[in-house]
């Protein structure tokens, strides 16, 4: 269904009014199916309803989001689900009659269909425990770029940034002029698992409440991070927050010298503003589930965050030049 855009800024109100209305338009026709006298019992019409979800988070959303968020989904949907169907005594008993009737053995149609669950889900889960434990050899059908080249430029709320020349506003020396030797030495020292440098002065000191220029924004970066961020990247950047093992792969881990510290300045600007849902098409098939922050953040809010994630990693940015 990508011939059906999602429009952008607005997906998670058009994805639950499209579910909804679907919903609706099911509970609709079962109601009239039930005037006629041949309405659907209330596991199938579950069952069905869940199934719908399950194939619309796939087949409906685009670019693709990973397996593990929509189990996510499935599972708050079942739980809605469960909820509908047990909302009374008599609902409660026309959902689990039939469950009741396979595992009594009411009928002959009953007992084989228990005979046939007891038979084939042991095999079936036997079978897919076999096999992914089983070594694969086989080259990936698809290949995807781990740091997909950026475009020339990138809008953010209204403004073209060209990437090559663009340079963050904010990583400025105590003249107010961009200087990015002032700002790399005033970063979180590499030595002894990057502990903080002995501060010989206010300049270097985050937490100082008078603390101005660059080091005053690392700390409103850093105020950002924790307030949007830490949840997945981890209270240390290295990709381990609260929420991080609910995606696969994991949150990039911005500790490891393979991410932020290969990158300039302005690709990191790029990818946080831009989400997962912004990455060009060598970028798929891609799990990311970063949401494109502009439409969530400003523009002085984004640079900001990522001078943060350079200063608290201890990496340098990497020039054009």
């Amino acid at each position: 269904m990508t011939w059906l855009k999602l429009v952008e800024g607005y997906m998670p109100m058009q994805m639950i009014s499209e579910l909804a209305i679907c919903i609706l338009f099911f509970a609709a026709i079962n109601f009239s199916l039930k005037k006629a006298g041949i309405g659907i019992p209330k596991f199938w019409a579950g069952v069905g309803v869940w199934i719908f979800i399950l194939m619309y988070l796939k087949y409906r959303i685009y670019p693709p989001i990973p397996f593990s968020v929509r189990a996510i989904y499935g599972t708050v949907s079942a739980c809605g689900i469960f909820m509908w169907v047990s909302g009374s005594q008599p609902e409660w008993e026309d959902f689990k009659r039939p469950i009741l009737n396979v595992m009594d053995g009411k009928t002959g149609f009953h007992k084989a269909i228990r005979v046939v669950a007891l038979v084939l889900i042991p095999l079936a889960l036997g079978g897919y425990a076999y096999q992914s434990f089983l070594p694969s050899f086989e080259e990936p059908i698809e290949l995807r770029t781990v740091h997909p080249a950026p475009p020339a430029t990138t809008k953010v709320h209204g403004k073209t940034f060209v990437l090559q020349t663009a340079e963050n506003p904010y990583r400025v020396n105590p003249e107010g002029e961009y200087d990015q030797k002032y700002t790399d030495a005033h970063i979180v020292s590499q030595d002894m698992g990057r502990l903080m440098k002995d501060f010989a002065s206010n300049e270097d000191n985050p937490w100082d409440p008078n603390a101005e220029g660059y080091i005053k924004y690392v700390r409103e970066g850093g105020e950002i991070f924790f307030q949007n961020c830490h949840f997945c990247h981890g209270d240390n950047l290295n990709g381990r927050g609260l929420w991080a093992y609910a995606f696969n792969p994991i949150p990039a881990n911005f500790t490891d010298a393979g991410t932020i510290a290969q990158l300039q300045e302005t690709f990191v600007f790029w990818r946080v503003s831009q989400g997962g849902i912004g990455l060009p098409p060598e970028g798929f098939p891609w799990a990311s589930v970063m949401p494109p922050w502009k439409e969530h953040l400003t523009t002085d809010e984004i640079w900001k965050v990522v001078m943060f994630e350079y200063w608290h990693t201890g990496y340098y940015p990497r020039t054009w030049e």
